[in-house]
């Protein structure tokens, strides 16, 4: 499910290989790309791309609908610890990682594309959280990111509204680091450059950024309040609302459940 190569030297290329389901994220998806981040910190820049017609459509919600012993039923869902888990490794891999945005980043596609150190996005990008929408709410770490990045304001609209941007106003939410027309040739040009500069700088200059975030990130009893939150909407019934009708592609009837 993930097309590995060096392209270029001192350069990795990740690219999700499921254009039949727009790139949806499963745990064995994550776990395969964050297996392969892991396995190559001597590079020095990686480019995470998708197949097809979108970078990534976000959680595969189909196929948690349709297990009747996870999500969408009540039970343990195995997405979400190794979806937390890439998301990790992505922000403390030793080198920039660029998300190659080229079409629609949505719910775990955006929060995928946060977690990277920058955002090439080309002209028919869009993101989006739809977590109002299915009911659910983000991990702390993934909010962190978002508030971090875009600022509470921009934060709170994307993930109250659930709506979408394009790449334009996602340029002036601070969301797209950079606009591009040609996005992996683009997004690949643009990690050789980092792979020639000087290394322990690069490594050290994104250490220092991440250190200098944390020291503004939430303590422990916040940390603790947005997982109980989160806690709630994933044991709540209408999640399993929210899941059944983007199944059946009608109208949620959320009761607040």
């Amino acid at each position: 499910m993930i097309r590995w190569s060096e392209p270029a030297e001192h350069v990795g290329l990740a690219i999700l290989d499921r254009p039949e389901r727009r790139n949806a994220l499963n745990a064995e998806l994550c776990d395969d790309l964050r297996g392969h981040l892991e396995a190559n910190h001597q590079l020095r820049a990686i480019v995470i791309a998708g197949e097809g017609s979108a970078f990534c459509a976000g959680a595969d919600i189909v196929r948690r609908t349709a297990d009747h012993s996870g999500l969408a039923h009540g039970g343990e869902d195995s997405f979400r610890p190794a979806f937390e888990l890439l998301c990790e490794e992505i922000q403390h891999h030793p080198a920039p990682v660029i998300a190659a945005v080229h079409g629609p980043a949505i719910g775990a596609g955006t929060q995928l594309a946060v977690a990277c150190d920058y955002r090439v996005a080309g002209p028919g990008a869009v993101f989006g959280v739809p977590g109002s929408k299915l009911g659910v709410v983000l991990s702390p770490k993934n909010v962190t990111r978002l508030v971090q990045l875009v600022g509470p304001t921009n934060a709170s609209d994307l993930l109250v509204t659930s709506r979408y941007v394009d790449r334009d106003e996602a340029n002036r939410l601070g969301l797209v680091t950079r606009g591009v027309d040609d996005t992996r040739t683009d997004a690949l040009a643009f990690a050789s450059q980092i792979a020639a500069l000087a290394p322990i700088t690069v490594q050290g200059h994104k250490r220092a950024v991440n250190l200098v975030k944390a020291a503004g990130a939430l303590g422990e009893a916040a940390l603790a309040e947005i997982g109980e939150w989160e806690r709630r909407a994933f044991l709540s019934e209408d999640l399993q609302e929210g899941l059944a009708a983007f199944a059946e592609k009608r109208p949620p009837n959320f009761t607040g459940n």
